[in-house]
Protein backbone atom coordinates (compact mmCIF):
# COMPACT_ATOMS: atom_id res chain seq x y z
CA UNK A 1 0.00 0.00 0.00
CA UNK A 2 2.92 2.32 0.54
CA UNK A 3 4.59 1.82 -2.82
CA UNK A 4 4.75 4.83 -5.09
CA UNK A 5 2.81 4.95 -8.35
CA UNK A 6 1.51 7.35 -10.97
CA UNK A 7 -0.89 9.02 -8.55
CA UNK A 8 1.98 11.21 -7.39
CA UNK A 9 1.75 9.95 -3.82
CA UNK A 10 2.63 6.83 -1.84
CA UNK A 11 -0.86 5.34 -1.78
CA UNK A 12 -1.99 2.88 -4.43
CA UNK A 13 -5.05 1.74 -2.49
CA UNK A 14 -7.84 3.70 -0.84
CA UNK A 15 -9.93 2.70 2.16
CA UNK A 16 -13.66 3.45 1.93
CA UNK A 17 -14.64 4.26 5.50
CA UNK A 18 -18.31 3.37 5.24
CA UNK A 19 -20.21 5.57 7.70
CA UNK A 20 -17.85 6.42 10.59
CA UNK A 21 -19.49 6.64 13.99
CA UNK A 22 -22.53 4.58 12.99
CA UNK A 23 -21.02 1.09 12.97
CA UNK A 24 -23.60 -0.16 15.48
CA UNK A 25 -26.38 0.73 13.05
CA UNK A 26 -24.72 -0.87 10.01
CA UNK A 27 -27.22 -3.72 9.91
CA UNK A 28 -30.24 -1.41 9.66
CA UNK A 29 -28.53 1.08 7.35
CA UNK A 30 -27.31 -1.65 5.00
CA UNK A 31 -30.71 -3.37 4.91
CA UNK A 32 -32.41 -0.04 4.15
CA UNK A 33 -30.00 0.71 1.30
CA UNK A 34 -30.23 -2.86 0.01
CA UNK A 35 -34.04 -2.82 -0.09
CA UNK A 36 -34.01 0.59 -1.78
CA UNK A 37 -31.65 -0.90 -4.37
CA UNK A 38 -33.84 -3.98 -4.75
CA UNK A 39 -36.95 -1.86 -5.29
CA UNK A 40 -35.07 0.26 -7.83
CA UNK A 41 -33.89 -2.81 -9.75
CA UNK A 42 -37.31 -4.50 -9.78
CA UNK A 43 -39.11 -1.28 -10.69
CA UNK A 44 -36.77 -0.25 -13.51
CA UNK A 45 -36.40 -3.76 -14.96
CA UNK A 46 -40.18 -4.20 -14.76
CA UNK A 47 -40.76 -0.90 -16.55
CA UNK A 48 -38.26 -1.88 -19.27
CA UNK A 49 -40.03 -5.21 -19.77
CA UNK A 50 -43.46 -3.57 -19.87
CA UNK A 51 -42.43 -0.99 -22.48
CA UNK A 52 -40.89 -3.73 -24.60
CA UNK A 53 -43.92 -6.04 -24.70
CA UNK A 54 -46.77 -3.52 -24.79
CA UNK A 55 -47.48 -2.14 -28.25
CA UNK A 56 -49.46 0.73 -26.71
CA UNK A 57 -46.22 2.03 -25.16
CA UNK A 58 -44.28 2.04 -28.44
CA UNK A 59 -44.62 5.79 -28.79
CA UNK A 60 -42.07 8.65 -28.61
CA UNK A 61 -43.19 9.60 -25.11
CA UNK A 62 -42.18 6.20 -23.76
CA UNK A 63 -38.87 5.83 -25.63
CA UNK A 64 -37.10 8.17 -23.23
CA UNK A 65 -38.17 6.10 -20.21
CA UNK A 66 -35.94 3.11 -21.06
CA UNK A 67 -32.98 5.49 -21.24
CA UNK A 68 -33.80 6.70 -17.74
CA UNK A 69 -34.32 3.14 -16.46
CA UNK A 70 -31.01 1.82 -17.87
CA UNK A 71 -29.18 4.88 -16.56
CA UNK A 72 -30.59 4.32 -13.06
CA UNK A 73 -29.84 0.58 -13.08
CA UNK A 74 -26.18 1.09 -14.01
CA UNK A 75 -25.69 4.04 -11.63
CA UNK A 76 -27.02 2.22 -8.57
CA UNK A 77 -25.20 -1.01 -9.46
CA UNK A 78 -21.92 0.93 -9.63
CA UNK A 79 -22.35 1.92 -5.97
CA UNK A 80 -24.51 -0.41 -3.87
CA UNK A 81 -22.74 -3.80 -4.31
CA UNK A 82 -19.48 -2.25 -3.09
CA UNK A 83 -21.32 -0.55 -0.22
CA UNK A 84 -22.78 -3.91 0.81
CA UNK A 85 -19.26 -5.40 0.79
CA UNK A 86 -18.23 -2.66 3.21
CA UNK A 87 -21.21 -3.12 5.53
CA UNK A 88 -21.45 -6.90 5.47
CA UNK A 89 -17.96 -8.22 4.66
CA UNK A 90 -15.74 -5.34 5.89
CA UNK A 91 -14.08 -5.22 2.47
CA UNK A 92 -13.17 -1.54 2.43
CA UNK A 93 -10.15 -1.47 0.12
CA UNK A 94 -10.38 -0.18 -3.42
CA UNK A 95 -7.41 0.41 -5.72
CA UNK A 96 -6.81 3.78 -7.31
CA UNK A 97 -7.87 2.74 -10.84
CA UNK A 98 -11.12 1.15 -9.63
CA UNK A 99 -11.85 4.26 -7.59
CA UNK A 100 -11.41 6.47 -10.66
CA UNK A 101 -13.61 4.19 -12.79
CA UNK A 102 -16.36 4.22 -10.18
CA UNK A 103 -16.13 8.00 -9.87
CA UNK A 104 -16.28 8.42 -13.65
CA UNK A 105 -19.31 6.13 -14.04
CA UNK A 106 -21.24 7.82 -11.24
CA UNK A 107 -20.71 11.37 -12.47
CA UNK A 108 -21.20 10.48 -16.14
CA UNK A 109 -24.55 8.82 -15.39
CA UNK A 110 -25.59 11.65 -13.07
CA UNK A 111 -25.00 14.07 -15.94
CA UNK A 112 -26.91 11.76 -18.28
CA UNK A 113 -29.88 11.62 -15.91
CA UNK A 114 -30.14 15.39 -16.02
CA UNK A 115 -29.89 15.32 -19.81
CA UNK A 116 -32.58 12.66 -20.15
CA UNK A 117 -34.97 14.69 -17.98
CA UNK A 118 -34.29 17.66 -20.25
CA UNK A 119 -35.10 15.54 -23.33
CA UNK A 120 -38.32 14.40 -21.69
CA UNK A 121 -39.26 18.04 -21.11
CA UNK A 122 -38.73 18.71 -24.83
CA UNK A 123 -40.89 15.69 -25.59
CA UNK A 124 -43.74 17.13 -23.49
CA UNK A 125 -43.29 20.50 -25.22
CA UNK A 126 -43.69 19.02 -28.70
CA UNK A 127 -46.60 16.80 -27.59
CA UNK A 128 -48.60 19.71 -26.13
CA UNK A 129 -47.49 22.70 -28.23
CA UNK A 130 -47.15 20.90 -31.59
CA UNK A 131 -49.55 17.93 -31.30
CA UNK A 132 -50.22 17.60 -35.04
CA UNK A 133 -46.50 17.35 -35.86
CA UNK A 134 -45.46 15.47 -32.71
CA UNK A 135 -44.90 12.06 -34.34
CA UNK A 136 -43.23 13.53 -37.43
CA UNK A 137 -40.84 15.64 -35.34
CA UNK A 138 -39.83 13.04 -32.75
CA UNK A 139 -39.02 10.15 -35.06
CA UNK A 140 -37.24 7.05 -33.78
CA UNK A 141 -33.90 7.97 -35.43
CA UNK A 142 -34.03 11.45 -33.91
CA UNK A 143 -34.79 10.04 -30.44
CA UNK A 144 -31.85 7.63 -30.78
CA UNK A 145 -29.54 10.48 -31.82
CA UNK A 146 -30.72 12.64 -28.90
CA UNK A 147 -30.05 9.81 -26.45
CA UNK A 148 -26.62 9.15 -27.95
CA UNK A 149 -25.75 12.86 -27.84
CA UNK A 150 -26.72 12.98 -24.16
CA UNK A 151 -24.46 10.00 -23.40
CA UNK A 152 -21.53 11.45 -25.37
CA UNK A 153 -21.96 14.82 -23.66
CA UNK A 154 -21.76 13.29 -20.20
CA UNK A 155 -18.93 10.90 -21.08
CA UNK A 156 -16.72 13.55 -22.69
CA UNK A 157 -17.29 16.28 -20.11
CA UNK A 158 -16.46 13.91 -17.24
CA UNK A 159 -13.37 12.47 -18.93
CA UNK A 160 -11.01 15.29 -17.80
CA UNK A 161 -11.78 14.36 -14.18
CA UNK A 162 -9.79 11.14 -14.71
CA UNK A 163 -6.70 12.96 -15.98
CA UNK A 164 -6.96 15.68 -13.33
CA UNK A 165 -7.35 13.07 -10.56
CA UNK A 166 -4.25 11.19 -11.75
CA UNK A 167 -2.23 14.38 -11.25
CA UNK A 168 -3.28 14.69 -7.62
CA UNK A 169 -0.97 13.59 -4.82
CA UNK A 170 -2.34 11.48 -1.97
CA UNK A 171 0.26 11.48 0.80
CA UNK A 172 -1.60 12.39 4.02
CA UNK A 173 -4.22 9.67 4.19
CA UNK A 174 -5.82 7.08 1.95
CA UNK A 175 -9.12 6.96 3.87
CA UNK A 176 -12.10 8.22 1.84
CA UNK A 177 -15.04 9.09 4.06
CA UNK A 178 -17.79 7.55 1.98
CA UNK A 179 -19.10 4.22 0.74
CA UNK A 180 -18.04 5.01 -2.83
CA UNK A 181 -15.60 7.22 -4.74
CA UNK A 182 -16.93 10.56 -5.86
CA UNK A 183 -14.85 13.54 -6.88
CA UNK A 184 -15.58 15.58 -3.73
CA UNK A 185 -14.47 12.73 -1.46
CA UNK A 186 -11.32 12.12 -3.50
CA UNK A 187 -10.42 15.82 -3.54
CA UNK A 188 -10.69 16.02 0.25
CA UNK A 189 -7.88 13.48 0.79
CA UNK A 190 -5.48 15.01 -1.75
CA UNK A 191 -2.45 16.87 -0.41
CA UNK A 192 -1.61 18.70 -3.65
CA UNK A 193 -3.42 21.75 -5.02
CA UNK A 194 -6.96 20.96 -6.16
CA UNK A 195 -7.77 24.42 -7.49
CA UNK A 196 -7.99 23.42 -11.18
CA UNK A 197 -9.91 20.28 -10.25
CA UNK A 198 -12.40 22.25 -8.15
CA UNK A 199 -12.83 24.96 -10.79
CA UNK A 200 -13.50 22.38 -13.50
CA UNK A 201 -15.96 20.54 -11.24
CA UNK A 202 -17.94 23.70 -10.54
CA UNK A 203 -17.85 24.65 -14.23
CA UNK A 204 -19.20 21.28 -15.37
CA UNK A 205 -21.86 21.23 -12.64
CA UNK A 206 -23.00 24.69 -13.69
CA UNK A 207 -22.79 23.91 -17.40
CA UNK A 208 -24.78 20.68 -17.22
CA UNK A 209 -27.18 21.62 -14.46
CA UNK A 210 -27.88 25.20 -15.53
CA UNK A 211 -28.28 24.34 -19.22
CA UNK A 212 -30.65 21.43 -18.54
CA UNK A 213 -32.67 23.36 -15.98
CA UNK A 214 -32.90 26.33 -18.36
CA UNK A 215 -34.23 24.08 -21.15
CA UNK A 216 -36.69 22.43 -18.78
CA UNK A 217 -37.87 25.81 -17.47
CA UNK A 218 -38.35 27.26 -20.97
CA UNK A 219 -40.20 24.12 -22.10
CA UNK A 220 -42.61 24.20 -19.18
CA UNK A 221 -43.14 27.95 -19.49
CA UNK A 222 -44.26 27.44 -23.09
CA UNK A 223 -46.29 24.38 -22.07
CA UNK A 224 -48.05 26.35 -19.33
CA UNK A 225 -48.79 29.17 -21.77
CA UNK A 226 -50.24 26.72 -24.31
CA UNK A 227 -52.33 24.85 -21.74
CA UNK A 228 -53.78 28.01 -20.18
CA UNK A 229 -54.91 29.14 -23.63
CA UNK A 230 -57.04 26.00 -24.08
CA UNK A 231 -60.74 26.73 -23.83
CA UNK A 232 -61.81 23.32 -22.49
CA UNK A 233 -61.20 22.51 -18.84
CA UNK A 234 -60.99 18.79 -19.66
CA UNK A 235 -58.33 19.50 -22.28
CA UNK A 236 -56.31 21.52 -19.78
CA UNK A 237 -56.55 18.78 -17.15
CA UNK A 238 -55.52 16.14 -19.69
CA UNK A 239 -52.53 18.21 -20.81
CA UNK A 240 -51.42 18.82 -17.23
CA UNK A 241 -51.84 15.14 -16.35
CA UNK A 242 -49.39 14.09 -19.09
CA UNK A 243 -46.71 16.23 -17.41
CA UNK A 244 -47.33 15.19 -13.79
CA UNK A 245 -45.02 12.17 -13.74
CA UNK A 246 -42.19 14.08 -15.40
CA UNK A 247 -42.50 17.03 -13.01
CA UNK A 248 -42.35 14.59 -10.07
CA UNK A 249 -39.25 12.94 -11.56
CA UNK A 250 -37.60 16.35 -11.90
CA UNK A 251 -38.29 17.17 -8.26
CA UNK A 252 -37.11 13.74 -7.08
CA UNK A 253 -33.83 14.14 -8.98
CA UNK A 254 -32.92 17.80 -8.61
CA UNK A 255 -33.95 18.52 -4.99
CA UNK A 256 -31.60 15.87 -3.44
CA UNK A 257 -28.91 16.78 -5.99
CA UNK A 258 -28.93 20.47 -5.07
CA UNK A 259 -29.09 19.66 -1.37
CA UNK A 260 -26.04 17.37 -1.69
CA UNK A 261 -24.18 19.88 -3.84
CA UNK A 262 -24.64 22.80 -1.44
CA UNK A 263 -24.13 20.66 1.67
CA UNK A 264 -20.71 19.53 0.38
CA UNK A 265 -19.56 22.99 -0.60
CA UNK A 266 -21.13 25.26 1.97
CA UNK A 267 -22.13 22.96 4.83
CA UNK A 268 -18.57 22.81 6.13
CA UNK A 269 -18.29 21.38 9.62
CA UNK A 270 -21.88 22.22 10.46
CA UNK A 271 -23.00 18.94 8.88
CA UNK A 272 -21.35 15.87 10.38
CA UNK A 273 -19.54 13.41 8.04
CA UNK A 274 -22.01 10.56 8.58
CA UNK A 275 -24.91 12.81 7.54
CA UNK A 276 -22.99 13.76 4.39
CA UNK A 277 -22.43 10.09 3.57
CA UNK A 278 -26.04 9.05 4.20
CA UNK A 279 -27.31 11.93 2.05
CA UNK A 280 -24.89 10.96 -0.74
CA UNK A 281 -26.18 7.38 -0.78
CA UNK A 282 -29.84 8.38 -0.60
CA UNK A 283 -29.27 10.92 -3.38
CA UNK A 284 -28.11 8.14 -5.70
CA UNK A 285 -30.83 5.66 -4.69
CA UNK A 286 -33.94 7.81 -4.28
CA UNK A 287 -34.58 8.75 -7.96
CA UNK A 288 -34.02 5.19 -9.31
CA UNK A 289 -36.33 3.80 -6.62
CA UNK A 290 -39.14 6.34 -7.00
CA UNK A 291 -39.13 7.03 -10.75
CA UNK A 292 -40.76 3.70 -11.78
CA UNK A 293 -43.33 4.10 -8.99
CA UNK A 294 -44.14 7.67 -10.03
CA UNK A 295 -44.51 6.76 -13.70
CA UNK A 296 -46.52 3.67 -12.85
CA UNK A 297 -48.97 5.62 -10.67
CA UNK A 298 -49.15 8.93 -12.52
CA UNK A 299 -49.09 7.77 -16.17
CA UNK A 300 -52.46 6.42 -17.26
CA UNK A 301 -51.14 4.39 -20.20
CA UNK A 302 -48.52 2.62 -18.07
CA UNK A 303 -51.02 2.03 -15.29
CA UNK A 304 -53.49 0.47 -17.73
CA UNK A 305 -50.73 -1.64 -19.30
CA UNK A 306 -49.76 -3.00 -15.88
CA UNK A 307 -53.37 -3.88 -15.09
CA UNK A 308 -53.89 -5.53 -18.48
CA UNK A 309 -50.71 -7.54 -17.96
CA UNK A 310 -52.09 -9.03 -14.74
CA UNK A 311 -55.62 -9.51 -16.08
CA UNK A 312 -54.69 -10.77 -19.52
CA UNK A 313 -56.90 -13.58 -20.73
CA UNK A 314 -55.46 -17.09 -20.66
CA UNK A 315 -54.83 -18.91 -23.96
CA UNK A 316 -57.61 -21.09 -25.28
CA UNK A 317 -57.63 -24.51 -23.70
CA UNK A 318 -55.84 -23.38 -20.56
CA UNK A 319 -57.10 -24.92 -17.37
CA UNK A 320 -58.72 -22.96 -14.57
CA UNK A 321 -57.77 -22.80 -10.94
CA UNK A 322 -61.30 -23.31 -9.65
Amino acid sequence: MLSSNQTGGPFTTFILSGIPGMEEAYVWISLTLFFMYLIAMVGNCGLLYLIRIEDALHRPMYYFLPMLCINDIVATTAVIPKAMCIFWLKLKEINFSSCLVQMYIIHTLTGMESGILMLMALDRFFAICCPLRYVTILTNPLIAKMGLATFIRGALLMLPFLFLAKRLSFCRTNIIENTYCDHMSVVKVACSSVRIYAIYGLTIASLLGDLDILCISVSYTLILKAVVSLSSKDARNKAFSTCTAHVCAIMITYVPAFFTFFAHRFGGHRITPHIHIIISNVYLLLPPMLNPIVYGVKTKQIRESVLSLFHREKPTGAGTCF
